[in-house]
């Protein structure tokens, strides 16, 4: 008969702790600044935008297209850029993402045609998809224990100050004009920015190889491609050619593409292969639920952030810079309110609560924009840029409500082996709604200014008519706006009374992507 080891037979033959990464922690920041990079590029394009029209021309649908271009290409990136850092190795994957950017970063520098710049804006997007889904997964290699929940943590600050000073920064470079290059340094100022990453990231990621024999669903991908571009186009292009039969024929074909695209990722997951999205998560109501009211609200956001800025700068003759500290109030409410809910969930009632927050925050930001029309309506033609400051404060409050629990709450009622397919494709819809905001509200904000005195240019902005015909056709959007609340606040009730506790801990809005 055998005996049982002694103590320190145990202790001699246990196998020693890993030691933790040495560079961990500026590989964290690293990680951290290839976020700030796409973050503050999803910003500032609605702040260029009004100048970037003014040199280079084009229709409406340019300014449209600067913010939707780059959403759109992210949204169907997102899913197959988790993936490929699987297969080819996450350090080497994100360097190829963060290269890319900076490539495609200096393309929109130095555009000459309204086209040139919406294809190199959709490259980095494209891009932006492949660099910022291996953070997380790098991350969880270097931190284990407490050192993983503070290295989580940083992301919020972060994401907070990239969210508050994107606009600012935005309109001051546009403003300062250096060199004479304009609305160009938005985008110049990513080469130093990317290169720096490129290089920390070269020094001081982890050298990891492929974490799974997985295939890339090549097919998928472009199903679901087509199927977001079929929609989105004719939204954007059809004012401007005066709704066309094809563009109705588009959006339905669109609808039909992303039938198509579930029934392939079904076929290929009973055949035994690797799906870009998991089908059995659209058996869920909490998750269907959740990618609808994703997709609302996001569409919200980005819809009211474009038609925002136009109306500060091409309707009330605001300065890029003016435009950028303008939105101010709305981005520190959004902060405030993320405060709000750390301070509920160091209290232990964001579980609790979750879902009842989201529609909270919801009715918040429909008040807000409501009072932000009642604003102008009040003010008349003597309106300016700080007349619904506090309406803006409100609004912010709310999204930071919502925001808060969301994308915890959705992601708590899938099972852990789906979490990764199912954090992808929340983040991708999160895009595809920003992508799909920018085309609908745009489009509602320039049908209104048609026919009236001031036109989508701004020309007749500085008199008192064409002030009150911005100010009307801003009042038409924010009804648009409304309707795109009302559809999150009536999906929210799918969401699951209380969410789950998800594999890896807490998740936020940026956390999900990677």
């Amino acid at each position: 008969m055998s005996e049982f080891p002694r103590a320190d037979d145990v202790v001699l033959s246990a196998s020693p702790a890993p030691q933790p990464y040495r560079w961990r922690w500026a590989a964290l920041w690293v990680i951290l600044a290839g976020e700030a990079m796409d973050m503050l590029d999803s910003l500032v394009a609605t702040i260029a935008a009004p100048s970037v029209r003014a040199e280079l021309g084009g229709g409406a649908g340019v300014t449209q297209w600067l913010a939707a271009a780059y959403a759109l290409a992210m949204a169907v990136g997102l899913i197959t850029g988790g993936r490929l850092g699987d297969v080819v190795g996450r350090r080497r994957t994100f360097l190829i993402g963060t290269a890319g950017f900076t490539g495609a970063s200096l393309l929109c520098a130095v555009a000459v045609s309204p086209g040139f710049l919406v294809g190199a804006r959709g490259l980095q997007g494209l891009f932006g998809a492949v660099m910022i889904p291996q953070g997380l997964g790098m991350i969880k290699e270097m931190f284990h224990g407490r050192e993983l929940g503070k290295a989580l943590g940083m992301y919020g600050p972060v994401m907070g100050l990239s969210y508050v000073g994107g606009p600012v920064l935005a309109g001051w470079l546009v403003g300062a004009d250096w060199f004479g290059a304009g609305w160009r340094m938005v985008f110049l100022v990513n080469l130093p920015l990317g290169g720096l990453a490129f290089l920390g990231g070269w020094r001081f990621l982890p050298a990891t190889g492929p974490t799974a024999r997985t295939r890339l669903d090549l097919v998928g991908a472009a199903l679901a491609s087509a199927a977001a571009l079929a929609v989105v186009f004719p939204l954007v292009q059809g004012r401007e050619l005066g709704w066309p039969t094809w563009a109705f024929v588009s959006m339905a074909a669109g609808v039909a593409l992303f039938g198509a695209f579930g029934w392939y990722e079904d076929r290929v997951s009973r055949g035994g292969g690797d799906p870009l999205v998991v089908p059995g998560l659209f058996r869920k109501r909490a998750f269907s639920g959740g990618l609808v009211t994703g997709a609302a609200l996001f569409a919200a956001v980005a819809g009211f952030s474009l038609a925002l800025s136009l109306y500060f700068q091409s309707g009330l003759g605001a300065s890029p810079l003016q435009a950028g500290l303008a939105v101010l109030p709305w981005s520190a409410g959004t902060v405030i309110g993320f405060v709000v809910v750390q301070v509920l969930d160091s209290a232990g009632l964001l579980s609790r609560y979750g879902r009842a927050l989201v529609r909270t925050g919801v009715v918040v930001m429909a008040l807000g924009a409501g009072a932000f029309a009642c604003a102008l309506r009040w003010a008349g033609a003597h309106v300016t840029v700080w007349q619904g400051a506090p309406a803006l404060a409100v609004v912010g409050l709310g999204l930071g409500l919502v925001m808060g629990p969301f994308f915890e709450t959705v992601l708590g009622t899938v099972e852990p082996h789906e979490t990764g397919s199912a954090a992808g494709t929340l983040t991708a819809m999160q895009q595809f709604g920003s992508a799909l905001g920018s085309a609908v509200l745009g489009t509602v904000f320039f049908s209104a200014l048609a026919g009236r005195t001031a036109d989508a240019t701004g020309a007749d902005a500085s008199g008192t008519a064409g002030r009150l015909d911005w100010s009307r056709a801003m009042e038409i959007t924010l009804g648009a706006e409304a309707g795109l609340l009302a559809i999150t606040l009536v999906a929210s009730f799918l969401l699951p009374a209380e969410p789950g506790v998800t594999p890896t801990g807490r998740l936020t809005g940026n956390d999900v992507g990677d």
